[in-house]
């Protein structure tokens, strides 16, 4: 089956982040091309980090998504150069991190305001979070801690 290319897009954009569920991996900025060679579909992905240890998670749920969809030979090409960065992030995408508790990357390298109620005063309570990629922020005002989705 050879789809176009437009139509393998939007099958990416329902294949979710195994680390963020809530943002597709074409949201996230993370898809970087998608091209038929010959009779096999070439998906090439940048990971938001090179030792991002979902990348195998990601390239799998690429190609059994898209098998899925009938397409039989799938190959899954990493690039890490350029390197990923949270500009590649989608509008759209910033809305569901945010919606989600995920405090968007702001230019400033801290987020904006709390996720959950708009504060802008906030506090960073460690460099890390649940991923290498997020970092923990607390809401000096409604108390809630809350991932900030770093400036990369």
């Amino acid at each position: 089956m050879n789809a176009s290319v437009d139509q393998l897009w939007i099958w990416l954009q329902d294949v979710p982040d195994p680390e963020i569920p809530v943002i597709s991996v074409v949201d996230l900025g993370i898809v970087r091309d998608v091209a038929w060679d010959t009779s096999a579909l070439v998906v090439t992905v940048t990971p938001t980090y090179s030792g991002c240890p979902a990348t195998a998670v990601i390239a799998l749920d690429i190609t059994t998504a898209l098998q899925g969809h009938g397409v039989k030979d799938v190959r899954i090409e990493t690039q890490i150069s350029p390197p990923w960065t949270t500009d590649w992030l989608s509008d759209a995408g910033r809305k569901k991190l945010n919606a989600y508790g995920i405090a968007p990357p702001s230019p400033s390298g801290g987020p904006e305001a709390c996720p959950q109620c708009k504060s802008t005063a906030l506090s960073k309570i460690s460099q890390f979070a649940s991923t290498p990629c997020k970092a923990m922020w607390r809401c000096d005002d409604c108390l809630e801690p809350f991932d900030y989705f770093k400036c990369i």
